[in-house]
């Protein structure tokens, strides 16, 4: 059973390192064909050739915040050549491009190779003596097998191959998520930048006031209203049957009635709890969190450092934050340990900032928009002109950071 718990998360690990070695070969390979065309046509034709480098760069960072990697394009794109080679965005898309044309080709050829490799040479005791006198050679072809006593060397080869797949997989994946995200982010500080985040995040806290909305509205209607209708038909049975049948029966059915509406009572404060938790307002943050942590499927320890009270968006906004994230943890990464860490501290400028960050020993590989609810935590935060990121490679640790400003 201790093998089986060790082997399953690092077969999990390496699956989905070679998921995102495999995507990125793919841009890798678009890549290496832009930069054949930027170094023989790009100067004749500069336009098209930077509208294809930003597309490609963009298309990369759709990638990245596939695997939980957030980075943001910049809001103005130049067009003339004189002005791309000036601009320090333009400049790292160029470095990105080349580097990602030779590293994520021999690296992405390497994630198809290894493990190809490895299942051919380790099933090769089960064909190799089909194959005609010559052909029976393991994956290398440095000799060829003859008798049954060169398979074991095969079969050790394709060993190799295997344990190199299970432990540089996760590197590389890991690696090439760093370099890309360096390469293709941008200045937090750039104004035209933080411009088209102040309209994505405008038009998020939009979508997520009217999903919070619906979320509600759904509750109400699915919930308390259909108990307090069969509230009032009971009673209205009840009224009817106390001409008719008697006490009895009126007895029972005010009972049922009483029941649906203690049953009602108790949906609506569901509700209620999930606009506004009252354990904030009772016991503030850190009781609140603590109370997280306790109730946590993995085992899950909190730091709190949060001296004076925020305003109730923003403890409400890392509650739930908090409340979602160990819920993924629970569900989706096959964690043993998490660990809650939530500080005020002073930002770059001065303002103070809660700062919440939650991680955990998974699998790694979270991503946004596979149901793990990390959506909706990006939408809250930057409804509250915060900031999030998350980091989840293949193969783990996960650690999902959040930064909401106290004046929200």
């Amino acid at each position: 059973m201790a093998t089986t718990a060790r082997v399953r998360p690092a077969l999990r690990r390496t699956l989905l390192s070679l998921e995102q070695l495999l995507g990125g070969f793919g841009t890798a390979l678009l890549a290496l064909g832009l930069l054949v065309w930027a170094v023989t046509l790009g100067w004749f034709t500069a336009a098209t050739t930077l509208g294809l480098v930003h597309g490609l760069a963009d298309r990369e960072r759709a990638r990245l915040g596939r695997w939980g990697v957030e980075v943001a394009a910049p809001a103005v794109r130049p067009v003339r050549l004189g002005e791309a080679l000036r601009d320090p965005a333009t400049r790292s898309e160029l470095a990105w491009l080349a580097r990602h044309a030779v590293a994520g080709n021999v690296v992405g050829f390497l994630a198809v190779l290894a493990p190809f490799s490895a299942a051919r040479d380790l099933t090769f005791p089960l064909w190799w003596w089909t194959l005609p006198d010559g052909w029976a050679s393991p994956s290398l072809g440095f000799w060829v097998v003859r008798e049954w006593s060169g398979v074991p060397g095969v079969v050790l080869l394709g060993a190799c191959w295997a344990s190199a797949t299970v432990l540089l997989a996760p590197v590389a994946a890991r690696r090439q998520l760093r370099v890309a995200r360096r390469l293709l982010g941008q200045d937090p500080g750039d104004l035209t930048m933080r411009v088209a985040e102040l309209t994505r995040t405008r038009a998020a806290a939009l979508d997520a006031h009217a999903a919070e909305l619906r979320r509600i509205e759904r509750s109400l209607h699915d919930g308390a209203q259909n108990r307090i209708v069969a509230t009032t038909v009971l009673i209205g049975a009840a009224r009817r049957s106390l001409a008719t049948t008697g006490p009895a029966a009126t007895d029972q059915l005010l009972g049922q009635a009483q029941d649906a509406a203690e049953l009602a009572l108790a949906e609506l404060r569901a509700v209620v709890r999930t606009i506004l938790p009252p354990v904030l307002a009772d016991r503030g943050l850190a009781g609140a969190l603590q109370g997280l942590a306790a109730a946590s499927p993995v085992p899950c320890t909190t730091t709190v450092d949060v001296p004076v009270r925020s305003a109730a968006s923003v403890e409400a906004t890392i509650y739930f934050v908090v409340a979602e994230a160990l819920t993924n943890v629970a569900r989706h990464s096959g964690a043993e340990r998490a660990h809650v860490d939530v500080r005020l501290r002073a930002a770059d400028d001065g303002s103070e900032v809660v700062e919440a960050v939650v991680r955990d020993d998974g699998a790694g590989g979270a991503r946004e928009g596979v149901g793990t609810g990390l959506s909706g935590i990006r939408h809250r935060v930057e409804a509250m002109d915060g900031r999030w990121s998350l980091t989840s490679p293949p193969g783990g640790p996960t650690e999902l950071r959040v930064v909401v400003p106290c004046g929200s």
